[in-house]
């Protein structure tokens, strides 16, 4: 029997509101209705309580569904866990984020019946069921057997004594064959882990293993404890020693070896300090070289094989790709005044530091630096005025000569530990008035003497020979400004004089020479005329700050100048005829003052020149002879300034410095080094012949164009 108004049926709870949404649904209004007879008193005693802030909802209201969609993502794990990454050196956010969330775990002992030890416990449960079952049979087997005995005992009579053992026999045989069970053949177990088809049982190679052996250094264990007093009294003995044997030596008054003895001791202990020092420093060079292989090996590695790519779809123009920067604290203030590669060791570069602001004059320094070690210099001395020029010794890498602002020249002598330089001009020994713009070593003479020559504002050009440990100044020339004589009362005639800023020697004609001037004329001289020029070049409108002959070609040479020029002569043509004047066969603009130039050593054709605006230009004249190929700036900020650049004598390599102190190695990349092609079944001619021809061509067509205007 049903109820009307809940329609439910007896013995069952009215049902109650659901909570859905926001609010709940109204309950029946007649809530007070009759319940049937059948009724449990708990139900029927049971009333629904509204609560007094329950929301009233509409039908529509109640009706509106809300979806909520369950995802694995764990609302609870973090989103910002940041690591440190040691490949790269910095903290990282991680992307991956772990949503996993763990409610039970629990550690099982469950086994795989396919396991081994599944199988073997199967095998064992098999055994002990087997072993039940025949102790079952031999019991049932015995009780059967003793209810048997009794009416054979009857039957047997006294007389029959035979048949007693043989039926005794026959039961403990029986006994033993049923109480031994009947053990099942034990399967073979085939391993899992190790079996593997046919099809895929292949030929692994083995694995090879690099190893690298040597010697253990050798190893000695020291140990003790030292105190002041210990330390003193080995200094002492130390000091007896060395006395002892310069008493033996020399004999002295008593007051002279209290004196000695004293001088003694502060050398004995300086050397003591610089022995130690050395020691020192030499097994430091060896640690700081080898952290800085570790530091710079991409590049130390492989700059020899770094090439840019993007050459390749460039027609004719190349970059210079940067390799190394060198710099000094102590060299700061600086500006790079000398470059010179050592002739030797072709990794090895010196660095003259000084200044070419005439106001802001101070010391100077000169650094070698090397490749393998771009952090801090081999070698460094210290003067007390700049450098302006430098230059090393072809046969003797150890002798570097200098040349600073005060008008000394000096030769350092890299062997010698000490900072001072081993040999130094004075106002006795004929040193410049002015400051020294350029050095050159020179072929030894027959007397095997050290011989230099330098140039200098004063307009002097002078021969340094060593002799006996002491520099001895020969006047070569005397560079004097044409029509600058003015008559003077007594009938004397006064002579202005030229101020030389750079010089070159021939590379075949060893008398032969060119200087330039601060009034851009070029002279041709010779050491055999000290008096008188071999020619005259009108060059530039303002001084010229370097000269060089060509390599290859003995008779092309090459200037700057501060007018932003860069001329190549010939100095065997003479177009006077024409001209009234030597014209150069090219002329370059490169609209700013060019600080310096330098020929290439593997061709005859390509040559680099830097200018004050900070950039680097890079000439070709086998691909074009009327721009540079290469046009980058070097220096990061603007307002610094180029002053030198040098090529290395091996690698395609330039080296560049500026007026902050800082040298900037650089690479040329392919474009900028092409070499002829090969054609097919012939070989690439290469050599000094090859360069010269090359070169040769190019001039002709100059002179062809320039006879024919």
């Amino acid at each position: 029997m049903f109820s009307a108004s809940s329609k439910t049926p007896h013995k069952q709870p009215r049902k109650q509101s659901i909570s859905i949404g926001r609010g709940t649904r109204k309950k029946d209004e007649d809530s007070g209705t009759e319940v049937g007879e059948g009724t449990d008193e708990w139900a029927q005693s049971k009333a629904t309580v509204r609560p007094p802030d329950q929301l009233e909802l509409t039908d529509a209201e109640l009706k509106e569904e809300f979806t909520r969609i369950l995802t694995a993502n764990n609302p609870h794990a973090p989103q910002n866990i940041v690591r440190y990454n040691f490949k790269e050196g910095t903290y990282k956010l991680i992307g991956f984020v772990n949503q996993l969330a763990v409610h039970y775990t629990q550690v099982g002992n469950l086994i795989p019946k396919d396991s081994d030890e599944g199988r073997r416990q199967h095998y064992r449960d098999e055994l002990v069921a087997d072993s039940q079952e025949s102790a079952k049979v031999v019991i049932s087997e015995t009780e059967n057997l003793e209810e048997d005995e009794d009416p054979k005992e009857l039957e047997t009579e006294p007389g029959s004594q035979t048949v007693v053992p043989a039926a005794g026999a026959a039961e403990k045989v029986t006994e033993e064959e049923l109480m031994t069970p009947k053990q099942p053949k034990e399967r073979k177990l085939t391993n899992q882990f190790n079996f593997s088809e046919r099809a895929s049982q292949t030929f692994n190679n083995p694995l090879r293993d690099r190893e690298c052996q040597m010697e253990p250094p050798p190893r000695t264990n020291f140990s003790a404890t030292a105190n002041q007093w210990e330390i003193y009294d080995a200094y002492v003995e130390e000091l007896e020693k060395q006395e002892k044997t310069k008493e033996k030596e020399k004999a002295k008054t008593p007051v002279a070896k209290k004196t000695g003895k004293m001088a003694m001791r502060k050398l004995t202990s300086l050397e003591s300090q610089t022995d130690d020092i050395t020691k020192v420093s030499q097994a430091a060079k060896i640690v700081e070289r080898m952290v800085n292989q570790n530091t710079y090996d991409d590049v130390a590695q492989d700059f020899k094989y770094y090439e840019d790519a993007a050459d390749e779809y460039r027609d004719q123009e190349g970059t210079l790709l940067p390799l190394w920067k060198f710099q000094n604290d102590k060299a700061k203030r600086l500006s790079v005044t000398a470059l010179c590669w050592n002739p030797k060791y072709r990794d090895l570069f010196a660095v003259g530091y000084g200044s070419y602001d005439f106001m802001k004059q101070s010391r100077g320094m000169l650094l070698l630096y090397s490749m393998k070690n771009p952090s801090f210099p081999e070698y460094m001395f210290s003067s007390n005025s700049g450098i302006m020029c430098l230059d090393i010794h072809v046969d003797h890498p150890y002798l570097v000569a200098v040349g600073h602002y005060d008008g000394n020249v000096a030769i350092y002598n890299l062997k010698k530990p000490h900072s001072q330089p081993s040999f130094l001009s004075s106002a006795k020994s004929g040193k410049h008035t002015d400051p020294v713009w350029q050095v050159k070593w020179q072929k030894d003479d027959m007397d095997q003497n050290l011989n230099f020559f330098s140039v200098s504002s004063d307009g002097r050009i002078v021969s340094w020979t060593l002799v006996k440990s002491e520099l001895v100044h020969i006047d070569v020339i005397k560079l004097k400004v044409e029509g600058s004589t003015t008559e003077v009362p007594e009938g004397l005639q006064l002579h202005t004089v030229g101020c030389g800023t750079a010089f070159d020697f021939h590379k075949e004609i060893d008398y032969l020479f060119l200087v330039g001037t601060e009034e851009g004329k070029i002279y041709k001289c010779s050491k055999s005329y000290s008096s008188q020029f071999l020619d005259t070049y009108d060059a530039h409108n303002m001084a010229v700050d370097a000269v060089s002959w060509n390599p290859y070609h003995t008779k092309v040479f090459m200037s700057c100048s501060s007018d932003w020029t860069v001329k190549i002569w010939d100095h065997t043509i003479n177009l006077s005829t024409l001209h009234h004047c030597r014209t150069p066969m090219f002329i370059y603009d490169l609209n700013s003052a060019v600080g310096d130039v330098a020929w290439a050593p593997y061709s005859s054709t390509v040559f680099t020149a830097v200018t004050t605006d900070g950039k680097a230009h890079v000439f070709d004249l086998a691909i074009n002879k009327y721009e540079a190929i290469c046009n980058q700036p070097v220096v990061a900020k603007k307002k610094n300034k180029i002053t030198h650049v040098q090529f290395n004598p091996i690698h395609p390599i330039i080296i560049v410095g500026d007026d902050r102190g800082h040298i900037i190695c650089l690479k040329l990349s392919p474009n900028l080094r092409k070499m002829p092609k090969e054609k097919k079944g012939q070989e690439v001619q290469k050599g000094p012949a090859v360069e010269i021809a090359k070169l040769d061509k190019l001039l002709n067509l100059v002179r062809e164009v320039k006879t024919k205007t």
